[in-house]
């Protein structure tokens, strides 16, 4: 991994890249990945194709569900090592933004397919929270941030990564990372996969997640949100349609109301569809692109991508400077070439 080291002093003297690092996609997993590599010393630019942490991040429910059984085990080492990196993300985001975001809750009832259930010691928090917090931390250091690029068409070359953008703008980096979600390039290994959501107004305090093989309720026990609870979600291969369906929302409400019965009579707040990036075996898309040297995947986190953001951030942060990370193998992109 070591052809992935910056060495700033040696591109500045030789005139090379305008930054050390260009990530493409200003989500969680981007804006994560920028805060960490920032701390370690690196010039950093972002392009985002849209408006900064409006997709997939801020439409998540916001559970850090290390222990959902319906995770493929291989991702179990991932999230294991996020949920320790948590604390210290938030502390992070904290001290740059002004803004602490709270974890909404610590317990998760997880209801078993054979009719038990299991309680987890299991954080959750509100994205939409993380976001403004996130953003503003992003803003308050030189990391570069630059919206609404429109699509972005880039080639390699030995010194550097170039990228132009739809105004014809011009970025040059030793290393770029894709970490546009949905819409990263390799279209053959990420899949769009839409999932619709319902906000409701809850009659009585509810301080536990619930959650299924189907459905789950994530309660809002802090913030602007507070007294709420969100339903869902729906796990569709709809392409990049964002619309709702009432027969839809009617039946992931059902769903919270056989776990949550109180749930049956509240009334929807809100609601709305985001876009996951999905994958065939279900496990995040990590590391160098194959046949670009200069190119690194950060995508295909499908619903767990607030949980793996400080993972995600942390072991591409040691990728890139080429340092012994986490195993990886699991996460190859090289694993869709096959």
């Amino acid at each position: 991994m070591a052809r992935y080291r910056y060495y700033k002093t040696q591109m500045c003297a030789q005139g090379l890249p305008n930054d050390d690092v260009l990530i493409a996609g200003a989500g969680i997993i981007g804006l994560s990945l920028a805060l960490e590599l920032h701390a370690r010393g690196a010039q950093v630019t972002v392009l985002e194709r849209d408006t900064a942490l409006t997709h997939a991040s801020t439409a998540a429910a916001g559970m850090l569900a290390a222990q959902d059984p319906h995770n493929p085990a291989a991702l179990a080492p991932l999230a294991a090592l996020s949920i320790t990196l948590y604390p210290a993300f938030l502390e992070r985001i904290a001290a740059l933004s002004g803004t602490y975001v709270p974890f909404q809750t610590d317990t998760t009832i997880q209801y078993k397919t054979d009719g038990g259930l299991r309680i987890l010691k299991e954080h959750s928090l509100d994205p939409r929270q993380l976001a403004h917090a996130l953003i503003a931390a992003v803003r308050s250091t030189s990391i570069r941030l630059v919206e609404h690029t429109g699509s972005l068409e880039l080639s390699d070359s030995p010194e550097a990564v170039h990228v132009r953008d739809s105004m014809a703008n011009h970025y040059r980096a030793a290393v770029c990372v894709y970490a546009n979600g949905a819409w990263f390039r390799g279209q053959h290994a990420v899949v769009p996969r839409k999932g619709q959501m319902l906000r409701v107004q809850l009659a009585s305090p509810l301080n536990q997640v619930h959650r299924s093989e189907h459905v789950y309720i994530v309660p809002r026990t802090s913030g602007p949100q507070a007294g709420t609870a969100l339903i869902g979600a729906t796990v569709e291969d709809a392409g990049f349609d964002t619309s709702t369906h009432a027969a839809d929302l009617a039946h992931l409400h059902a769903l919270a109301a056989d776990l949550v019965p109180g749930i049956s009579s509240a009334a929807t707040i809100e609601a709305w569809a985001g876009i996951r990036p999905g994958t065939a075996d279900g496990l995040p898309i990590l590391g160098p692109v194959p046949f670009a040297p200069r190119e690194i995947a950060a995508t295909g986190h499908f619903r767990n991508g607030i949980l793996l953001a400080p993972a995600t951030a942390h072991v591409l942060a040691d990728t890139i400077e080429g340092k012994a990370t986490l195993d990886l193998a699991a996460f190859a992109p090289s694993r869709f070439n096959r």
